[in-house]
């Protein structure tokens, strides 16, 4: 993984003295709270329900050992003992207290850690597959490639206060596992005909309160254009981006008005004058950063290894755990193995101070010294030799982390809701816990299959339910919290937005909805169909009289009276 250089330290270290002087002068009444607002903000900062929030970010998702031993240590020390992983791989504490946040900036500056740009009008956290180096269906590392918008990105001065957040996303295997058409701009990487790389680009997308997929504006920018690419698209949106209203602000909203073909000339205009530029990518460059992501030194080991075969065919939860968390690696003799932060009764994506350290310590032992967040909130151990996978899984399921749902129904993703954000309608912690709890049954859910449940609080989508199979938003109705579905959502190369299936729901009826769309699913899906299919094939009609039909209605009837 990338290792900062000198300059990049001395940039971190220089933010954290210029932040504790900020909020030095803040807590002495210096800064007002306006004044200090686009300070915290673009430090990762924001006031929430109970306690400060102190977001950081964790680009493209890698964590080394050392970097997550310093998490644990900040956890315990400034925090209540745990953390939370969030979609785009960012770790969120919840209950640090406003005059510690210096401190904190200055233990992760340490590890090369920092929360600048998690927050504000900025471009945010970069994003990349966390199987990104080990997927066999790999056609270009994004890594180094995340790393140099990475670099870019940070303290870039002109995208400092864009008219709204901004996100990218990379994606280099034929398989999408970032959803790239929900960024505001999205990389897919290419090779040409003659095996040159370059970029499909996507542009406007987004979810919230107007989910737009993204749209193709470029078939294939070559990898030296890559920064000046990106940089005139800002520019476009820097220049015509709303900023009157908050709600029409983000990018996918310009392009909308516009049209993706008339987007894609103003920013074709603007890369006329910057295509060639100082911000053009040389070989030289690409190869510095590229260095810092070469492949560990793997053994030469067999595809096939005895011992691990007979540990499978003696123990039904291990084959199990290796069936649902066990992945293919591109090297004989590995695999990469995802650690479930899905436990029921654990609130989705919370690790504790304890859990955070044996993982350290399980990727030093197992995986080179590094671990990876998840789009999916989980933890990922790229490189693990196929001897190693018991010992492993016995570990993982002595520390909470071995539960063997990945990709089923109660692997949730689910934001904090109202029981830390302000600005949620809803709590979504209890969802996702009752309807885990209701499926908590692992025949019944190897039955159902494939399934994604994505739960939001919120408008602002930061569970992403708009892309769930079945999604969940959390509303208020007068001042109570009620819940809208949507199915038919889902990700990967056919990312798709769901379906509102009718009114929304009392929390205590969430459960018996989930279970109703199950059932129905499991009625009418044809052989190996998953549910997202038999949604697509059907519509959501069948789904909608099943819920809106017998008990579910009579306590829709109650609820109003």
């Amino acid at each position: 993984m990338y290792r900062y250089d000198d300059y990049d330290q001395q940039l971190l270290d220089e933010r954290v003295v210029q932040f504790r002087d900020q909020m030095r002068r803040h807590l002495a009444g210096e800064l007002s709270d306006d004044e200090f607002r686009p300070v915290r903000l673009q430090n990762g900062l924001y006031i929430q329900r109970h306690a400060p929030m102190y977001r950081i970010s964790v680009p493209y998702g890698h964590l080394a050992s050392r970097q997550l031993r310093k998490l644990a240590y900040l956890a315990r020390t400034y925090d209540r003992g745990y953390a939370h992983f969030t979609t785009r791989t960012n770790v969120q504490f919840n209950w640090s207290p406003l005059e510690a946040i210096p401190d904190m900036l200055a233990e992760l500056a340490s590890v090369q850690m920092h929360s600048n740009q998690t927050s504000g009008n900025d471009i945010r956290n970069i994003t990349a597959d966390a199987f990104a180096g080990v997927a066999a269906d790999e056609i270009v590392d994004p890594r180094p490639w995340a790393e140099i918008l990475r670099q870019w990105a940070t303290y870039n001065p002109e995208f400092a206060y864009l008219p709204r957040k901004f996100k990218i996303a990379l994606n280099g295997a034929t398989e999408d596992r970032v959803v790239v058409r929900i960024y505001d701009i999205g990389l897919d990487l290419k090779r040409d005909a003659d095996g040159n790389i370059g970029f499909r680009v996507l542009v406007g997308g987004g979810l919230g309160r107007t989910p737009i997929l993204g749209e193709e504006i470029a078939g294939f920018v070559p990898w030296q254009h890559l920064v000046t690419y990106c940089e005139s698209i800002l520019r476009v949106y820097n220049r015509h981006g709303r900023r009157d209203n908050v709600w029409k602000a983000r990018i996918k909203i310009l392009v909308k008005a516009l049209g993706a073909e008339e987007f894609a000339r103003q920013v074709e205009e603007e890369w006329a004058h910057v295509k060639d530029g100082p911000n053009t990518l040389t070989e030289a460059e690409v190869q510095r950063v590229a260095a810092h992501f070469v492949d560990p030194d793997y053994e030469t080991l067999p595809g096939r290894n005895a011992l691990y075969e007979a540990q499978l065919a003696d123990s039904k939860p291990f084959a199990a755990w290796v069936k649902r968390n066990v992945r293919a690696h591109k090297v004989p003799g590995y695999a990469s193995v995802t650690l479930s932060l899905k436990k029921t009764g654990v609130p989705t994506g919370d690790i504790t101070a304890e859990q955070m350290e044996l993982v350290a310590d399980w990727a030093d032992r197992f995986s080179f010294g590094e671990a990876r967040m998840t789009h999916e909130q989980n933890i990922v151990l790229a490189d693990v030799k196929l001897s190693d996978l018991h010992t492993l899984w016995q570990l993982a399921r002595e520390a909470g982390l071995a539960t063997p749902n990945i990709g089923l129904l109660t692997d949730i993703i689910c934001c904090p809701g109202g029981d830390f954000c302000a600005l949620a309608n809803a709590k979504s912690i209890p969802i996702a816990e009752a309807i885990q709890q209701r499926f908590d049954d692992l025949d019944y859910l190897y039955d159902i299959g494939d399934i994604d449940i994505n739960i939001s609080g919120c408008m602002n989508a930061c569970g992403q339910h708009h892309v769930g199979n079945i999604g969940i938003l959390g509303v208020d109705k007068n001042g109570e919290e009620w819940y809208q579905v949507t199915i038919g959502g889902c990700q990967g190369n056919a990312t798709a937005l769901g379906k509102v299936i009718g009114p929304s729901f009392a929390r205590a009826q969430m459960a018996d909805v989930v279970e109703k769309l199950i059932e129905t699913y499991i009625e009418y899906r044809h052989e190996d169909e998953r549910f997202v299919d038999t949604v697509h094939r059907l519509g959501i009609e069948p789904f909608k009289q099943r819920v809106y039909g017998g008990e579910v209605q009579k306590q829709r009837k109650v609820a109003h009276a």
